[in-house]
Order: structure tokens, then C-alpha cells, then sequence
């Protein structure tokens, strides 16, 4: 527990200037270390009868604090297990979504004879490409994603994309285009 305190005062040293730091910021980070202390273990706990896993749990509740320095909320509330739990569950659930991407792909090339399976740092690369992608997907509005992903997975074209979705022709190009923005802020 020691190393997790001297790592959060090493990061907002880094990140922020000590003579420059307001007084609400000295509170702020005064407020993390206590709110660390105070909840890391509760924390740590809840995440391992969540994930049935101490290793996960100790990597997610490092990344709850880091979520939070990051951030960098002006008030914890009344009730920090709260924020924390709201923080650390959408953390759970990024973790889960990357597992079940790593999953199928793993699945999907478990069936590629030796010669043609992508080494480890391929893999990696591919994985991590994947993972942007996803998030890309999910942060598209709902028709724009279902717009990009019939016309790109399933053939369909523009037309029969319209049809489909019970909208105009000009409103697909649109949602295509929106679509093709956000695949070009990933690469």
C-alpha cells in the first residue's frame, strides 16, 4: 500500500506544480490519498468477489484511483464508495468487453495451421487494434453504427442499407460518412 501512495504523490508532482498549486488543488489531492486510504482495501475487496480474481481486482482498483487523478472530479461527493463503485463497474465492464474481444479472436485463429499463426507481437498489435475499433463502434450513435456495419460486414448497399432501416437514401451517406470520420480518428 505504501508503493501506491508514493506512486499517486509521484504522479501529481509530475502533473502538477507544487508552488503553482491552488489551494483547492493541495485539497484535491489531499482528499485522493485519504479517500485511498481510507477505501483502497473495501475496494479491492468488493472487485475480487466481483471478478473472483485478487490479481484483476488489484489492477482495477489501481486503475479506479488513476481514473480519479486523472479526472480529477472538483467534489468526491458525500458518498465516495459511490463514485467509486460507479467508476470501478465501468472499468469491470471495459475489462469484460476487451476478454470477449481477445476471446474470439483467439478463437478464430486457433484454427490457422502453425505456419500462418501470427506471432505474439502480431498478435498483440491486432488485439490492440481491435480493442480501438470496438470502442469506436460503441461510441457511434446507434443508426450510424447499425449503417456502417450493413454496409461493411454485410454487403448491403446504400439503398437497400435505407430500406432496411426505414430512413432516406441521403441519410445513409450521411451516417456512412459519420461512420467513416470516426474509423479514420482510430487509425
Amino acid at each position: 500500500m505504501r508503493s501506491i501512495l508514493n506512486y499517486i504523490r509521484a504522479f501529481l508532482g509530475r502533473h502538477v506544480s507544487v508552488v503553482s498549486m491552488s489551494s483547492t488543488d493541495r485539497a484535491f489531492n489531499l482528499n485522493i490519498e485519504n479517500l485511498y486510504c481510507e477505501h483502497h482495501g473495501w475496494l479491492h475487496g468488493w472487485l475480487n468477489r466481483k471478478l473472483g480474481n485478487a490479481t484483476d481486482a488489484a489492477d482495477l482498483a489501481h486503475d479506479t484511483f488513476l481514473r480519479l487523478l486523472v479526472r480529477q472530479p472538483r467534489a468526491l461527493g458525500a458518498e465516495p464508495r459511490a463514485l467509486l463503485t460507479h467508476i470501478a463497474k465501468g472499468l469491470v465492464v471495459d475489462r469484460w468487453r476487451r476478454q470477449d474481444v481477445e476471446r474470439a479472436y483467439l478463437e478464430t485463429i486457433a484454427h490457422l495451421p502453425e505456419p500462418e499463426a501470427p506471432s505474439p507481437e502480431t498478435r498483440w498489435l491486432i488485439l490492440e487494434a481491435l480493442h480501438r475499433i470496438d470502442a469506436m463502434l460503441r461510441e457511434m450513435p446507434s443508426r450510424v453504427r447499425q449503417t456502417f456495419l450493413l454496409s461493411q460486414i454485410a454487403g448491403c448497399p446504400s439503398p437497400q442499407s435505407a430500406e432496411h432501416l426505414g430512413v432516406s437514401l441521403i441519410t445513409v451517406k450521411r451516417d456512412m460518412r459519420d461512420a467513416f470520420i470516426a474509423c479514420l480518428s482510430v487509425a
